[in-house]
């Protein structure tokens, strides 16, 4: 579809003037991913550490485990979601035709969608015959069920 809206020319964009920089939409998701990520291990660590920790180190660690999972796994989604919705995307490419390509020329078409004529008309037609008057052959159940129905019933 593309190609045929500009004409027969494939598209040429024009990268960005400021060079290779991402979106701020996409270095949200890509934060809100790494936060997951981070909170993949760093929950686990905190699990690990309280379990080994003697008395209240062990209630400390617990404590940090907690509030890294709800950080971590609370805020990642969030993150990704702001960054979706209200930043800003990458910028739209420029789409510039090409000046040296000059498309074929096309024959003109034929006016008639129809074939031509035949050269050797059909000239021996005949008229088709009535086929509504013609009687239609008996059906082999009828018959059938007519030999039955002479049988002598006997009980």
């Amino acid at each position: 579809m593309h190609v045929l809206a500009h004409g027969g020319m494939l598209p040429m964009y024009q990268p960005p003037v400021d060079g290779k920089t991402t979106s701020p939409r996409r270095r949200g998701v890509k934060q809100g991913a790494l936060l997951m990520l981070i909170g993949a291990i760093v929950v686990p660590i905190f699990g690990v550490m309280s379990g080994f920790a003697p008395g209240r180190l062990e209630n400390v660690f617990a404590f940090f485990a907690a509030l890294s999972a709800i950080i971590c796994f609370v805020g990642g989604p969030l993150r990704m979601l702001f960054a979706a919705i209200f930043e800003e995307g990458a910028p739209k490419y420029q789409f510039t035709p090409q000046t040296n390509f000059a498309p074929p020329a096309i024959p003109p078409a034929r006016v008639s969608a129809l074939p031509p004529p035949a050269v050797n008309p059909a000239a021996q037609w005949r008229q088709r015959p009535q086929t509504g008057e013609i009687m239609a052959p008996p059906s082999v159940t009828d018959s059938t069920t007519k030999l039955l129905d002479k049988e002598p019933k006997s009980e």
